[in-house]
């Protein structure tokens, strides 16, 4: 097995006058999570479908679990497992037919799909539920089928696109226990997208943020959050945030500023002893202030500073936009 589960060097894709991708950079180690993240049109989810063999580089190179994507793609799909956000699933079928369909395609026979979905029904807890239709099923019990038949062929990297959209948080803890169970009991290398930031926070071994095709930031998530220094002081104000930033830039210690809409994040090394600083120097400025809180850094903070935008809020802009 290789060192590395994925690779990429100097990964492009262009669609005609679009650099949708531009030159990214990847080593994500076998046998770790890997949380891809990165605002609406970076380039994210071309990236992805570029490494599970749906799309073609326009140039660079990517290997999957040892194969090049473009050179030998069967090889690839036949290493990878893919759970995407709309999982295309049957209705008609029972989950037990659905799984069984699945070990057939990947040229198991009877004996590897019953072992299989032996371990498998253990794993994501389906339960009875696995002889019924799949149209009877829920939100949450689809996505844990969808991902046993991502599993079925036991594959070496698993692609997970926001596995737990739309969930509520009780299902969405119960994802999180399954992929940390798959990455763990398995050994599966889990390449995962996301529109949660604590889920990256939760899961992830190592965070990758892309940002207008390229990659701009990469580390674990405790080494992004430090990146940032170790307080954050954000300053939600009515009117102009431009004015609000001239107002506090100049007070000693500061580390950086980022603005987004009308929130202003100061980032110093130490928040308690300059709050009052910035309340002040707002104040003389005539900012009207309608919260002003202190708080260590998030990962939304590490994203607001890399992308200019948060991810939560853009994923919901485009969501409205989009119906």
């Amino acid at each position: 097995m290789p060192e590395y589960a994925v690779v990429t060097e100097e990964l492009r894709r262009s669609f005609d006058d679009l650099m949708a991708v531009d030159g990214i950079d990847l080593l994500v180690k076998t046998g770790e999570i890997y949380g891809f993240l990165g605002p609406n049109g970076a380039g994210k989810s071309t990236a992805v479908r570029m490494l599970t063999t749906l799309l073609m580089p326009t140039s660079g190179i990517a290997l999957v679990a040892g194969y090049d994507v473009v050179n030998d793609p069967i090889e690839v799909r036949l290493r990878i497992g893919a759970a995407l956000q709309e999982a295309a699933l049957d209705p008609k079928q029972t989950g037990l037919e659905l799984l069984k369909l699945q070990g057939r395609l990947y040229g198991l026979s009877g004996r590897e799909i019953e072992a299989r979905i032996g371990e498998l029904e253990s794993l994501i807890e389906i339960g009875d539920a696995i002889k019924r239709q799949v149209g009877t099923y829920s939100g949450g019990m689809k996505r844990r089928l969808d991902l046993a038949a991502s599993l079925m062929h036991n594959p070496e990297v698993l692609f997970l696109d926001e596995p737990t959209t739309g969930l509520d948080p009780i299902g969405r803890s119960r994802v999180w226990e399954e992929v940390r169970r798959i990455n763990r009991e398995l050994g599966v290398t889990i390449f995962l997208t996301t529109q949660y930031l604590e889920e990256a926070d939760a899961l992830a071994d190592r965070i990758g943020i892309i940002a207008h095709g390229k990659l701009a930031t990469e580390g674990t998530p405790t080494e992004l959050k430090r990146q940032l220094g170790s307080d954050v002081i954000v300053a939600r104000v009515d009117g102009d945030a431009q004015e609000a930033k001239k107002a506090v830039e100049s007070i000693e210690a500061i580390e950086g500023i980022d603005i987004y809409d009308q929130e202003v994040s100061i980032r110093v090394a130490n928040g308690a002893g300059f709050i009052s600083a910035v309340a002040l120097a707002l104040n003389a400025s005539s900012i009207r202030v309608r919260e002003l809180t202190l708080r260590t850094p998030t990962l939304d903070d590490v994203f607001l500073h890399v992308t200019g935008g948060h991810l939560q809020q853009e994923e919901t802009v485009n969501e409205v936009t989009s119906r």
